[in-house]
């Protein structure tokens, strides 16, 4: 009865905004949503790409069996229940029996089977579903089914809200083959169009959806690197949601009587990593010295505009499991120069910062490298396309590199396991290969245990020692900045990063 009512509001919503539109009340065209993110898409398969730009458009195709709310809750959705069995192992599933894949195939448990069986077998997202036992599946009838993990694993359920765990319909992807990231097939309000790389991804509302109909009928999310870009066309009306608004067009955007500024804290940490497998990062009292040569406060409030929080540790505040009471490294240049002297450094090294093209990473670089010349450290900016910089960095030739890492699943284990578990590579996470016994032992007795004082202890004793190792130079906790046309309605931000558009309407 509920979602029925909301569909006919949605109805009217959309009704009325056509009249208006006539009359010359609203923006030109209402049936269309056009939103504009700093990066292409890599993959629009779950299981081959793990970043922002992908994960966003991911969700509108995709839905997952459960799902990280704007309020930060696990929620139901492709499930509409579960629960742990008395092995702590085994999860047991019951599935909406009224949804549709865009193939018009019907989603069953058969469907949820082969895409675990898959998942859990992919080295791109092995670090959040890899603990599935693809033996421990068993579908007990259409809409039931159990998934069993390797051992007792505390994040599962969380881990179930990423858009790597999105239900793709077996058809679709055997028929695909190796096109499989070209042609999605999902369940979500959206179906996949076209794809126009470096430019725009083209959907259409998908009507045989089983949730809340968008009033629109086409969302676009359009690639736009350029900062001032995005901002220019949110002014000029060509884009109705700009997302990854840099700090220095807050005024601009929130002095606009025609648009609207969103702000909400997130779960990204930015960092500069240091690659430890390379001399001389692979000496802890270099990548201290680092962390103390850098006026982090200067950049959050010059560069960064005061967005965000400066870091004091790898996992951001807002997640379950991190520590608000670590004290981070305070700007100390003499400080610093001891410690140079000390690892060997005295007249300091040379290096390169690699960055991604678009953000404000490349600001704050320049920024970092003008004051490492401080300590003798000459550092040569190399900046890159997105989808270039990411495939590079799994090369693992960088040095040092700029990048956000949200813990996108809410869940401590998620900031810091794929970052920091010596078993995972560039290509996870760990782009600083970083390795160190007690935190291995740690992470994995905190994944291994369904006991939340434990993991909590774990979490609380692994932050303190990566704060001492100092794999990253510490920067700033995330801010989501998003600018609107002020006639959009409906829409939230998510913290994950992982925002829903199907909800949006324009007033």
């Amino acid at each position: 009865m509920f979602r029925k009512n909301k569909k006919i509001l949605a109805t009217i919503t959309f009704v009325l905004a056509l009249v208006l539109t006539a009359c010359g009340g609203v923006a030109e065209n209402t049936d269309r949503l056009v939103v504009a993110q700093n990066a292409d898409a890599m993959s629009l398969d779950p299981h081959g790409a793990n970043e922002a730009s992908s994960s966003l458009v991911l969700t509108q195709i995709f839905e997952t069996l459960l799902i990280l709310d704007e309020d930060r809750n696990i929620v139901p959705g492709l499930a509409t229940s579960y629960e742990l069995l008395p092995d702590n192992v085994t999860y047991e599933f019951k599935l909406r029996d009224d949804v549709y894949f865009h193939n018009g195939e019907k989603m069953t448990a058969a469907d949820v089977a082969f895409t675990f069986d898959r998942a859990a077998k992919s080295p791109t997202v092995a670090h959040i579903v890899g603990q599935i036992d693809p033996d421990g599946i068993e579908i007990l009838d259409d809409y039931t089914i159990r998934i069993a993990t390797l051992e007792p694993y505390a994040p599962f359920l969380a881990n179930l809200t990423h858009s790597a765990a999105s239900i793709m319909n077996e058809k679709a992807v055997l028929e695909a083959g190796e096109l499989v990231g070209r042609e999605p097939i999902g369940t979500g309000p959206f179906k996949f169009v076209n794809w126009d790389p470096g430019s725009e991804i083209e959907m259409e509302r998908f009507n045989d959806y089983h949730g809340e109909m968008p009033v629109y009928s086409e969302l676009v999310i359009r690639a736009i690197s350029e900062n001032s870009s995005r901002t220019m066309e949110l002014e000029t009306k060509e884009v109705d949601i700009s997302l990854n608004v840099p700090a220095t067009d807050i005024e601009r955007i929130d002095g606009d009587s025609d648009l609207t500024l969103l702000r909400e804290e997130n779960f990204t940490t930015q960092h500069i990593g240091f690659n430890q497998d390379k001399e001389p990062f692979n000496n802890v009292l270099v990548r201290q010295a680092i962390n103390y040569a850098v006026n982090v406060e200067l950049i959050h409030e010059t560069i960064l505009n005061g967005v965000g929080s400066i870091a004091t540790g790898p996992v951001n505040t807002n997640v379950w499991g991190s520590r608000a009471d670590l004290t981070g490294y305070e700007y100390d240049l003499e400080k610093a120069r001891e410690l140079m002297a000390e690892a060997g450094y005295a007249d300091g090294f040379t290096t390169e910062i690699w960055t991604s093209d678009s953000g404000t990473g490349p600001m704050i670089v320049e920024a970092v490298a003008s004051q490492l010349r401080e300590i003798g450290i000459t550092a040569q900016i190399l900046p890159m396309e997105w989808g270039a910089y990411i495939d590079a960095l799994s090369e693992g030739e960088h040095e040092m590199y700029i990048m956000a890492w949200g813990a996108v699943t809410g869940d401590a284990d998620y900031g810091l396991y794929p970052l920091f578990h010596s078993s995972q590579g560039a290509s996870a996470g760990n782009r600083t290969y970083f390795a160190n016994d007690r935190v291995d032992e740690l992470l994995d007795i905190a994944r291994s245990t369904v006991d939340e004082e434990i993991r909590l202890e774990a979490y609380a004793e692994i932050q303190e020692i990566v704060l001492n190792e100092a794999p990253w130079l510490f920067l700033v906790t995330g801010e989501t900045l998003i600018g609107t046309q002020s006639n959009v309605r409906g829409f939230r931000i998510n913290p994950s990063g992982q925002h829903r558009f199907a909800g949006v309407y324009f007033e």
